[in-house]
């Protein structure tokens, strides 16, 4: 593998944090007065770019500080106990590092709940770089954190390549002219797709 920035989307490729999130919303919702959604159904519309999620989650022209309160409380209390590492995904960072990739993360989670996840799954010292949602004017399916993490890490796009699980990812990446790999192990069903984290391994560093 010849790029020397290899990026990757954080919920539904690095770590399976699909019960927190449902819960998560759910708790927000719940906070604002709604029934709860159900979980599946959630999972299908977190990776859907097509909807807006403020409207669909909340019924809100766009997040605001409670959402994100609100969200950020349910995670930090509960992280601990429903977020793990997709098996493997410990030992391929550990390669690409020894190898000089450099390694970046970019996820529309909020930068307090990302930080979280990552220190408690003792694999936030792997990245040189991070990019979140409230740290760019906009979230995937845009640019936005794509061409921050390339200008912090002083990388071309071409030097760069994205790996996510699902179409928000996909979109971002050709926004920002950056090779992509679709992984299927994640929130949403593909049938072009690497479908386990030793075949991505393999794929990476042979």
């Amino acid at each position: 593998m010849d790029k020397k920035l290899i990026i990757f989307d954080m919920d539904g490729t690095l770590i399976n944090s699909s019960i927190t999130i449902a819960n998560a919303i759910n708790y927000v919702r719940k906070n604002l007065g709604f029934e709860p959604m159900e979980q599946g159904h959630i999972l299908r519309l977190v990776n859907d770019h097509t909807i807006d999620p403020a409207r669909t989650f909340y019924h809100a022209k766009a997040f605001d500080r409670d959402h994100e309160r609100w969200f950020s409380e349910y995670y930090t209390k509960n992280h601990q106990n429903e977020l793990v590492l997709y098996q493997g995904i410990r030992e391929l960072l550990e390669t690409l590092k020894e190898r000089g990739h450099a390694l970046a993360v970019a996820t529309n989670a909020y930068r307090g709940s990302t930080i979280e996840s990552l220190t408690h799954l003792d694999v936030h010292h792997y990245f040189d770089g991070i990019a979140c949602y409230d740290d760019v004017p906009r979230g995937k399916p845009h640019p936005d954190m794509l061409h921050k993490l390339l200008d912090e890490l002083s990388h071309s796009n071409h030097e760069a390549l994205f790996i996510g699980d699902g179409p928000r990812d996909e979109v971002a990446s050709q926004r920002a002219e950056i090779d992509y790999i679709m992984v299927d192990w994640g929130f949403t069903d593909h049938t072009d797709a690497v479908k386990s984290v030793d075949d991505l391994h393999k794929l990476l560093v042979g």
